[in-house]
């Protein structure tokens, strides 16, 4: 896999650190041999970070051509429009079939490709507004962290880009080989919920955080089992009301929504590490039938899970 990771005058050296430091382990653990990532600007020379180092000898444009994936990890805090040569670039890449992505306010820049026409996007929530006057073409969606189109893809704010490198890899090599470099860095393999969870508002009181925090744990130890709303609240003794509001403050996710995330990470994981049959999988991961588990992950993944199975199972449960 091919990175070309675009920098510019005045990025922050976290925006491209966090996507070196996802792809880098990739190699370091031995889980690919051919991925490589490059930075370049926009006159292969040099750049001087917000903390004012200078990054010398960069690649120039044509590193555009020869990537898989080209990254935009952010954009100057003003959000001017994009240049003609960049909007070129990036468009140019993404009719060949590379992938096309902007990170935390790289959504601007690809914004303004047109690349999103008629598409949902993400990006930092305090410039939320900014990138919904953008574009009336292009819906924004505050309730994620990442957005994946196939081959274009947005991420909300700062840390973000650490959850949409991740799913990059996961993406491309599988969830195990995702959840290894995760371990690596000491961070989650896949984050639940949204950028909800870190605008400013008050926060729960710590005993309604517990009990929320014990219904985690709890649920994830019965995901085989039916898990309502209600039976939910009832575990963490609220009111099925009360129990949502905390619930989507404390995760930024509904607990349905949850609860389904969890079940396909489940499935997920067993596709790759078992050879257990699609019926037991279901069954496992409380979906009930193997129509209901192919359809909820054809929804959130795009590919059937006997197609993932044949691209990511371990061989050696073969």
């Amino acid at each position: 896999m091919k990175i070309a990771l675009y920098a510019f005058d005045g990025i922050t050296m976290f925006h491209l650190a966090a996507p070196l430091m996802v792809f880098g382990e990739v190699a370091r653990l031995g889980l690919a041999s051919d991925w490589e990532t490059r930075l370049w600007s926009d006159n292969a020379a040099s750049v001087s970070t917000a903390e004012n180092y200078t990054l010398g000898e960069l690649a120039d444009p044509s590193t555009v051509d020869w990537a898989d994936i080209v990254i935009v990890p952010s954009w100057p805090l003003s959000l001017p429009p994009i240049g003609d040569d960049l909007r070129t670039q990036l468009c140019d890449a993404h009719q060949r079939g590379a992938q096309i992505a902007g990170l935390c306010l790289g959504s601007f820049a690809i914004a303004d490709t047109g690349l999103l026409a008629g598409r949902s996007a993400v990006t930092h929530w305090d410039r939320m507004t900014e990138l919904r006057e953008r574009t009336a073409q292009m819906s924004i969606d505050e309730s994620v962290l990442y957005i994946d189109h196939g081959d274009v893809m947005t991420s909300a704010g700062t840390a973000s880009s650490i959850d949409a490198c991740l799913h990059i890899v996961r993406k491309h090599l599988g969830s195990a080989a995702a959840t290894r470099v995760a371990r690596s860095l000491v961070v989650a393999p896949h984050r639940d919920g949204g950028q909800a969870q870190y605008i400013d508002r008050p926060l729960p009181r710590a005993p309604e955080d517990r009990a929320i925090a014990d219904v985690l744990d709890w649920a994830l130890g019965r995901l085989h089992e039916p898990l309502t709303v209600d039976r939910l609240a009832e575990h963490a003794h609220m009111s099925r009301r009360n129990f949502i509001r905390q619930f989507q403050l404390a995760t930024g996710a509904t607990p349905a929504r949850w609860v389904l995330d969890q079940r396909l990470d489940e499935a997920r994981g067993l596709l790759e590490t078992t050879t257990w049959s699609m019926e037991d999988i279901s069954a496992a991961c409380g979906f009930g039938s193997v129509v209901t588990l192919r359809q909820n992950f054809v929804t959130a993944f795009a590919v059937a899970p006997s197609a993932y199975r044949k691209q990511f199972a371990d061989r050696s449960t073969a």
